[in-house]
């Protein structure tokens, strides 16, 4: 990476919008190796130079990455009038841009990864890769050896193509079954509108895997943490050999 401006190192790491930062550098507040700088637009480097606030170092990180496990009632967004986003749960990171990768409803909870790698995030969502997501769902009748064959063959849900084929695994059969779904595409309401399909409405969906990442069970609803360095590398190697 190149050489930014201070007030522009300053901004991305959260320390205030790009105006408050430059009264702050103006003011003689921050600090570069060691001496008191007065220029938003000095050139450093992000990765050598130590920027400190006050007694506070700020360090530098071109990338972040959280595996977040979704709660019911907020959105996938960074911002909503109506609703807490996922973005409210994050509350400890240094980038500004970060955001949600895809998307899980308003009522599923589960894995959703928050990062501001775009790259990573189209190698994830783009319909062309067919990255798996799989879901555990509660659904309202008893699933069976049908279901799963009309999973795997693909269904109609009221779209141009019949579904991708998916793998459907019956976990508990009773009036309220308990299943694990995999796709490989991201329709909208996906999974819902296959149960339907078959006569047996969700009543609880949530995301446990998608591509190599697998939910942390020990992350309450709400929780988040990093990810590991192995998990952004198997991810990274899974979403780029797909």
């Amino acid at each position: 990476m190149g050489l930014i401006r201070l007030d522009k190192f300053l901004a991305d790491m959260c320390v205030g919008t790009r105006s408050e930062v430059k009264k702050l550098i103006r003011a003689g507040q921050i600090r570069v190796d060691g001496a008191v700088c007065r220029l938003p637009e000095k050139k450093i480097d992000p990765k050598l130079a130590k920027v400190l606030h006050g007694s506070e170092e700020i360090g530098y990180a071109d990338y972040e990455y959280f595996m977040l496990n979704k709660p019911k009632g907020c959105v996938s967004a960074t911002e909503d009038g109506r609703y807490p986003t996922v973005m409210d749960f994050v509350t400890e990171h240094k980038r500004k841009d970060l955001f949600p990768v895809g998307r899980l409803d308003l009522d599923t909870e589960g894995l959703l990864l928050i990062t501001n790698d775009g790259a990573l995030a189209h190698r994830l969502t783009s319909p062309a890769h067919h990255i798996p997501k799989t879901y555990e769902a509660g659904v309202d009748g008893i699933a069976g050896e049908a279901d799963v064959r009309a999973f795997a063959a693909g269904l109609d849900i009221g779209e141009n193509r019949l579904t991708l084929p998916a793998e459907l695994v019956v976990l508990k059969a009773n009036v309220i079954s308990l299943v694990r779904v995999t796709v490989y595409e991201g329709k909208f309401h996906q999974i819902k509108r296959m149960f339907e399909a078959v006569g047996k409405p969700v009543l609880s969906l949530k995301r446990i895997s998608m591509g190599s990442l697998i939910l942390d069970e020990g992350l309450d609803p709400g929780a988040y943490r990093s990810l590991t360095k192995d998990e952004l590398e198997g991810l990274n190697c899974y979403a780029q050999n797909k």
